[in-house]
């Protein structure tokens, strides 16, 4: 049995701030990451990252449009840290070695963004994910922070209502192992492969949010599920909103910008509306036969010149990947499945909770950060450049509180007979012997949640993914692996992470069910208004015997009232 006070799963950027501050709040802290926590899909980062540093603007200005960018169902304390806090984060990355990108006067340069009129995102090139986790990761190293290489997680543990650990395989080996922590923070990012296709890497399997839910978890907001408006047709590679920031127009097959037409509501902003509305009318646009060849198309012609300068990475993907070089002609572009606004409930601390009957309490020792958590900054719809913030400052929170918790209480006595459970489940899929792969069953949850679960959504589509995911379920026990070895079984991890993915896509079914309203990234054809009478509130998801059930928290008002969200 390993032993630290505090272990954080994930060591993405959510991840390592979280290890950095809580080991400076003087914690023994330990990182498990299943890739080299570099090679984490924080790295595929484009555009930058958020902060009012820009004359004229402020935080408070950044918050109220992160507020409406939410479409009002961010928590309006979350946000106004995010915004507020986030400011002195920039300051402390610059300070640790992220060199920006400046302006003529030498002051960090910012490109605008989706759902905003000022410039505030701050960045490095098109590489600006990377160059962060690259720089967090060489202070960990500085203060010789403990890191869990290539582990995979396949169980939280809990003892006496607390979660106190974990049972881990480390892949080199396929050894099974438990690690005994005062308190635990899951920062293992999105699900974006619970979709096909998806701007996600292959490692973006929901596995922590499925962790946290098989404990007691509340899940929150997954219904809202975000379309990045410029993705490659062939393989869902994202373009970053960069381009469309420095000006980039989106056309039809008619040559016509359509994000000017009145009825798409972002006259003033265009192609930088929100990143729901620019989605919904591309798709729009497509499915009333103005696209080409099921795409839209990205324009760059005009700034050829500031491509070249600032987006190499992108201008190098459109070449390999749709032979386009986007100086000289439009690239084919169409919405595509890119980030989970919702995820495991959290207050602005990082404590997660549990259902109690007839609410909610805090679930002892588990915290959660980044993308798989849902502090309720972005609500019903994220503002680009706004999720590197949240991992780096509510990571932060997160480290420093979960540090402080463990420091008051003594290590659980956890008992060594779970990890024969794991080891069994591992033993049981070596033992079967069928036709039935993970990777094919993966693909047909990816089609299907995308057919009925993407940028629209009605109630008789929902409920046929419900059906279909259901029968998916009931295939996945027959799933055998082809090899039976134990050293880096990639095969073994993917049905592992199958049984992760199905967990959240039914928490997705079962929260668009649940939400008969249209809201942010949540368009239901069949109830097309907005309805702040009775759903401006939260939906969350606990785990029962039964499935996913349902129940509702209430959204934190501060001071911007729900207002028509128009750009």
């Amino acid at each position: 049995m390993i032993e630290h006070d505090v272990l954080i799963i994930g060591g993405g950027l959510a991840g390592m701030s979280t290890a950095l501050h809580a080991r400076q709040a003087g914690a023994d802290v330990a990182m498990m990451s299943k890739v080299h926590p570099t090679r984490s899909h924080s790295a595929a980062a484009q555009g930058g990252i958020n902060a009012a540093l820009g004359i004229g603007d402020s935080w408070e200005v950044h918050a109220y449009e992160t507020v409406k960018g939410s479409d009002y169902l961010g928590d309006q304390d979350a946000i106004e840290i995010l915004c507020r806090e986030g400011i002195q984060d920039i300051f402390n990355l610059e300070h640790w070695g992220v060199i920006f990108d400046r302006d003529e006067e030498g002051r960090i340069h910012m490109r605008g963004f989706g759902g905003t009129d000022k410039s505030r995102t701050c960045h490095v090139g098109d590489m600006t994910g990377q160059t962060i986790l690259h720089v967090m990761y060489e202070q960990l190293l500085k203060i010789n922070a403990k890191s869990y290489d290539e582990w995979f997680v396949t169980t939280l543990l809990m003892e006496d209502g607390a979660c106190c650990g974990a049972v881990a395989m480390e892949l080199t080996s396929g050894k099974m192992e438990v690690f005994r922590a005062k308190s635990i923070i899951i920062c293992t990012g999105g699900c974006g492969r619970v979709y096909e296709p998806s701007t996600n890497g292959l490692i973006v399997t929901g596995d922590g949010l499925s962790l946290a839910y098989r404990v007691g978890a509340l899940i929150m907001d997954m219904e809202m599920v975000q379309y990045h408006p410029t993705t490659l047709p062939a393989n869902g590679f994202l373009i970053t909103e960069g381009t469309r920031g420095e000006g980039a127009y989106l056309l039809n097959s008619e040559g016509d910008r359509f994000m000017q037409e009145e009825r798409y509501g972002a006259t003033t902003l265009v192609e930088k509306a929100s990143r729901d509305v620019v989605s919904r009318a591309e798709t729009i646009e497509i499915r009333e036969g103005r696209g080409v060849d099921g795409c839209v198309l990205l324009d760059c012609r005009h700034i050829k010149d500031r491509i070249l300068e600032a987006f190499h990475q992108i201008y190098e993907l459109a070449q390999d990947y749709a032979g386009v070089d986007i100086a000289q002609e439009p690239l084919p572009i169409r919405p595509g499945m890119h980030y989970i606004m919702g995820g495991i409930k959290t207050d602005v601390d990082g404590r997660c909770y549990r259902h109690n009957g007839d609410g909610m309490e805090p679930l002892p020792g588990l915290y959660a950060a980044g993308e798989c958590a849902c502090a309720s900054a972005h609500g019903a719809n994220r503002l680009g450049g706004n999720s590197l913030l949240d991992c780096v400052t509510f990571g932060r929170r997160a480290g420093v509180h979960a540090a402080e918790y463990a420091k008051g209480i003594k290590p659980a006595s956890v008992s060594e007979q779970v990890m024969q459970q794991e080891e069994q489940k591992i033993t049981d899929i070596f033992a079967r012997s069928t036709n039935q792969r993970a990777a094919a069953l993966r693909l047909e949850m990816g089609n299907i949640m995308h057919e009925f679960t993407g940028v629209f959504r009605d109630e008789t589509g929902l409920l046929e993914a419900q059906r279909q995911i259901h029968a998916v379920r009931e295939r996945y026990p027959n799933v055998s692996v082809d090899d039976k070895g134990r050293v880096f079984n990639t095969d073994l991890v993917s049905v592992l992470e199958l049984d992760y993915m199905l967990d959240c896509a039914e928490i997705i079914i079962a929260s668009a069910l649940a939400r008969k309203e249209s809201r942010g990234a949540h368009t239901r054809t069949d109830y097309p208004e907005r309805d702040d009478e009775n759903w401006l509130k939260h939906v969350v998801v606990y785990q029962t015997p039964e499935g996913p059930a349902i129940d509702y928290l209430p959204v934190t008002i501060t001071k911007w009232k729900p207002e028509v969200r128009k750009y």
